[in-house]
């Protein structure tokens, strides 16, 4: 717990005001979790995504993230997805959004996950087999090298799930160009607001780097339109696989 409850003490002071939920990605989220009533969510944050109209109870480590729940959230145990603070087969299924490549032990937080819920487990997350992004290839390539050795690629997370949970369905998520959470690819036909303090400042790649020079270089690229030339295909669509990924599994009996 200690990793990503000291990173998420520095970042999340902000998070609740420009990480809110998409409402396609909770639309999303609502359908992988089905007609599961009771819904422990770990790694909760700030509250984003849990679904409206059913049982939640979150679990998550920072107290500063935790202090930034909305008020009629959902009641928030602190505590690390590792020793989940919750009774074995307690709920119907447990969740976690962009949560898990935190965690210290993934296959530890996969079996508790497991282990306290009786029938579904739902992940989003990323996956480091993914397509190109303009942001970590051209200007933080070591974000993307980063988070290669942290995300465990595609077949290797499917054969993770299956050996602690059960058959995992994968569903792709493209991103909106209007995401309305500003997690790390949200601002992909946006590129003007990287260069913002604040929205860097929740997301959780930025605060292991030293950004000033590739910010330098994307700051430079928008002014001589060198960007635009790259990238403007992208003006064209609506929204852009880049890698995130809505996972089912089903526990078996």
């Amino acid at each position: 717990m200690g990793d990503a409850m000291a990173r998420y003490d520095t970042i999340g002071h902000g998070y609740a005001d420009l990480r809110r939920p998409d409402p396609r990605l909770q639309c999303a989220i609502d359908r992988a979790l089905g007609d599961c009533s009771s819904i422990a969510n770990i790694g909760a944050g700030t509250g984003s995504y849990e679904p409206p109209g059913r049982t939640v109870v979150a679990v998550e480590p920072s107290e500063v993230m935790i202090r930034q729940r909305r008020p009629g959230a959902a009641m928030c145990i602190q505590g690390a997805a590792e020793e989940i603070p919750l009774e074995s087969k307690s709920v119907d299924a447990a969740m976690t959004v962009l949560s898990a490549h935190h965690w210290k032990d993934l296959e530890k937080g996969l079996c508790e996950m497991q282990r306290v819920a009786r029938r579904r487990v739902m992940i989003v997350t990323w996956v480091p087999d993914s397509p190109a992004f303009w942001l970590t290839q051209d200007y933080f390539p070591e974000i993307r090298a980063h988070d290669q050795t942290i995300f465990p690629a595609s077949d290797v997370l499917e054969k993770l799930l299956q050996r602690t949970i059960g058959e995992a369905a994968v569903e792709t998520f493209p991103i909106p160009h209007d995401c309305q959470d500003g997690f790390l690819c949200a601002y992909w036909r946006r590129p003007a607001s990287y260069l913002r303090d604040d929205v860097r400042g929740v997301m959780s790649s930025f605060a292991r780097i030293d950004a000033f020079g590739g910010l330098a270089k994307l700051r430079q690229d928008l002014v001589s339109g060198r960007w635009m030339t790259r990238n403007s295909a992208l003006m064209n669509l609506e929204s852009l696989d880049l890698g995130y990924r809505i996972i089912v599994c089903e526990i078996r009996s």
